[in-house]
């Protein structure tokens, strides 16, 4: 039987999968260094944690579900702003992801790639397939920096460069530690704003309704790997 591992960054992104998972049998995970919780479901079992906001956090419970809970895969879930063909309410499988924030430029890369030739980060095909059969979903260019994006200019310069149609602050941290170790990766992200002057109020009415939507959707595409 497979595990997967769920990573939601805030608070009221994790606790609607906690509610979910409690109301199904699972357990909340005492003793752990992140707020975790167990699920164990009819063909794999689930453990999610929540990582705190950024690449950092979103790193360390990567690599946490990777080496003490020995996952199969992991799945990332959370609030995006729309940087191009996005509107608020879409939600985007990402195919591929990119750390728009590094910056090597003085060393003659373009931004985005790393000194070992890293750049571009592909999700799992399977799990991409899983969640494209899902209606409603589309897959998508996600970019990542350790910044809340809500400056029309870096917004489009984003766009520009990097061709990307979201931009969150965890995707290809956790991307990136999942293919070092070989881990098949997805994230899962609902647009809540436009990445622009007005972005924080629109996040942060779409964060406080703490909707159970993207829950559903991980536990949907665990359900359709069999």
């Amino acid at each position: 039987m497979k595990t997967y591992g769920f990573i939601f960054a805030d608070e009221m992104e994790y606790a609607p999968f906690e509610k979910v998972a409690l109301s199904r049998g699972g357990t909340k995970q005492t003793g752990k260094p992140l707020p975790m919780v167990t699920l164990p479901l009819d063909n794999a079992q689930v453990v999610a944690v929540q990582s705190g906001i950024g690449k950092v956090n979103a790193s360390i419970a990567a690599s946490l579900l990777i080496h003490a809970c020995g996952v199969d895969a992991i799945l990332n879930a959370g609030l995006s702003g729309a940087i191009s063909h996005l509107r608020k309410g879409d939600v985007v499988a990402g195919a591929t992801c990119v750390e728009c924030d590094f910056d090597l430029t003085a060393f003659g890369l373009p931004r985005g790639k790393k000194s070992d030739g890293t750049f571009v980060h592909s999700a799992d095909p399977t799990l991409l397939a899983a969640a494209e059969s899902i209606a409603g979903i589309r897959s998508g260019a996600l970019g990542t920096g350790d910044f809340f994006l809500n400056d029309p200019a870096k917004k489009a310069e984003y766009r520009d460069e990097f061709h990307i149609n979201a931009f969150d602050m965890e995707s290809a941290a956790i991307a990136s530690v999942a293919d070092t170790y070989g881990v098949p990766f997805l994230s899962i992200r609902k647009i809540s704003d436009d990445a622009d002057d007005g972005a924080l109020d629109s996040y942060t009415e779409v964060n406080n309704l703490a909707e159970e939507d993207l829950s559903e959707i991980l536990l949907e595409i665990v359900g359709k790997l069999g």
